[in-house]
């Protein structure tokens, strides 16, 4: 090899290499096999030059946690779940009769986090990887890892997430001193100042809005809609003085929040000064025989009203007046109606017929109304019965609101409310609603939910259009429905109407509850000390 070329600089063999040997022949000739010689002495050259790095500090012995360990059959459990946690899903086509693993995760975390037990340290890596990919798992990995999770998080970039805190979705704990605490506040990242309003608004609300107001002033307006928005937790009266000066902020976005919390302060003075606009617009009937609802929209938007919240410019699409008026009687105390109508009740108020087509856009107002200020009887009363068909019932036809309608009912209602929409209009448009009845599904829910699917596979079609409400049912239904399933396994004489091969794939479909709802059923067992 050229001598020459061996000791040229490095930067001169890297322009030779990128122009070609064509173009830059190398100095000392040899062609391209001479470069590359070249350029492999050299990196050995350089390697072997190298002095080693110091040594980094030793990491510090990992914190205690008292937490008992799982039973040795569910650490077996977990670290079956976490490695099939990678295999390829179901996302399409047949699913198999075998349970999605995947999905049991979260169910797992969560009867192991409500029984008290901490991560074996050798599933630790595992449960962090996988809470990195499903940011749905964070809280409960992170509660079920503790202080030395947080720890080993601490020592691979990729685990940062776990010392974000609240963007984990696990408020971290406050510091043990209140110095500590206003020290954290006024120095720390914005994402520590987050996650300690939180914790703090959990256990101590008017702490954190003490917190809060001492450095408000100087509070860049993004962060200031994060900071507002986390007074949603332990909202109260106490909160209104500074949600009332919040309404006067330079931002609109902290404007508009402050003004959706005190439209939840039912005793609020926005709530009353927007009851005294919505009632201005909204008022008995009494030019007919039958009493009706009469409304007169808004016909400008001041500067009053602005202030309180109310947005001026409509989406595209929506009237001026109609947009004003949705606005005013959201924010209206619920209470407000009640005493307007000659005392009548929700339900009352809500059947009246409303004058000039305003239905809709009023009953839309009052379940907005319902969900902003948690008033189970307006939600009952614009629910309706379950029976009744959506487009024609009494609130709002929209399955997602109904939704939110719903969340505010006890918990045992909601389930009986959704099982008797279930029998009267089947499954295809109570997704939405399952999703936010009790777990497990049992009584009456479970027992429709069952009785829906066995009606739609004797209608004969594919279960593709019921695969979302199978998947909740893999995770909601009760266990103990798995016997009065296993009917359902067989496969069914098809009809001569029925889709080709759909009764192998309700089979399939069917073997894959009753083994999954077993598997839950097996999971809660091993986690339950003898």
């Amino acid at each position: 090899m050229p001598g020459t070329i061996a000791s040229a600089p490095w930067e001169e063999l890297v322009t030779t290499a990128l122009l070609g040997t064509d173009r830059r022949p190398p100095t000392g000739g040899g062609g391209p096999a001479g470069l590359l010689d070249a350029a492999a002495a050299h990196t050995v050259r350089r390697r072997a030059g190298l002095l080693p790095a110091p040594a980094a500090d030793r990491p510090g012995t990992a914190p205690a946690d008292p937490r008992p360990t799982p039973p040795p059959a569910a650490r077996r459990r977990l670290a079956q779940l976490l490695a099939d946690r990678s295999a390829p899903g179901g996302s399409g086509g047949r699913r198999g009769a075998a349970p999605d693993l995947t999905e049991l995760i979260p169910q797992w975390l969560a009867a192991a986090n409500r029984r008290g037990f901490r991560a074996p340290a050798e599933l630790l890596p595992a449960l962090l990887d996988a809470a990195r990919a499903r940011t749905d798992l964070r809280p409960q990995v992170l509660a079920f890892a503790g202080p030395r999770g947080l720890w080993l998080a601490r020592l691979n970039p990729e685990w940062r997430f776990a010392l974000r805190g609240a963007s984990a979705g696990a408020p971290r704990p406050l510091p043990a001193d209140s110095g500590a605490v206003v020290r954290l506040w006024e120095e720390g990242l914005f994402a520590e100042r987050v996650a300690l309003l939180a914790a703090l608004r959990a256990r101590d609300p008017a702490g954190a809005l003490t917190l809060l107001t001492s450095t408000w002033a100087t509070e860049r307006a993004e962060d200031r809609l994060m900071f507002v928005d986390s007074l949603r937790t332990g909202l109260s009266p106490v909160d209104e003085p500074f949600l009332e000066q919040a309404l006067s902020d330079r931002s609109r976005n902290v404007r508009s929040t402050a003004a959706e919390l005190l439209s939840a302060l039912p005793e609020s003075a926005l709530g009353a000064r927007m009851a005294s606009r919505a009632l201005s617009c909204v008022s008995p009937d009494l030019t007919g025989d039958e009493p009706s609802v009469a409304v007169e929209a808004p016909h400008e938007c001041d500067g009053a009203m602005e202030r309180d919240g109310v947005v001026a410019v409509p989406p595209s699409g929506r009237g001026e007046r109609s947009w004003w008026l949705g606005q005013l009687v959201e924010a209206t105390p619920l209470a407000t109606w009640s005493a307007r109508f000659g005392h009548r009740t929700p339900r009352e108020i809500v059947a009246l017929p409303v004058a000039d087509g305003w239905a809709e856009e009023l009953h839309a107002a009052w379940c907005r109304a319902a969900i902003r200020q948690r008033d189970a009887a307006w939600a009952r009363a614009l629910l309706g019965a379950p029976a009744a068909p959506p487009s024609s019932g009494p609130g709002t036809s929209s399955l997602a609101e109904r939704s939110k309608l719903l969340g505010i009912l006890p918990a045992a209602e909601r389930g009986d409310w959704v099982a008797g929409f279930i029998a009267a209009h089947g499954l295809s448009e109570a997704f939405q609603l399952l999703g936010v009845c009790p777990t497990p599904w049992a009584g009456p829910l479970g027992r429709a939910v069952v009785d829906a699917l066995d009606i739609a596979r004797d209608a004969g079609s594919y279960p593709w259009s019921f695969s979302g409400v199978m998947g909740l049912a893999e995770r909601c239904l009760n266990p103990a429905e798995a016997d009065r399933l296993e009917v359902l396994t067989t496969t069914p004489d098809e009809s001569a109407d029925a889709s080709p091969g759909a009764g192998g794939y309700w089979s399939e479909a069917f073997q894959r509850l009753v083994s999954t709802l077993r598997m839950r059923a097996e999971m809660v067992a091993e986690l339950t000390p003898p």
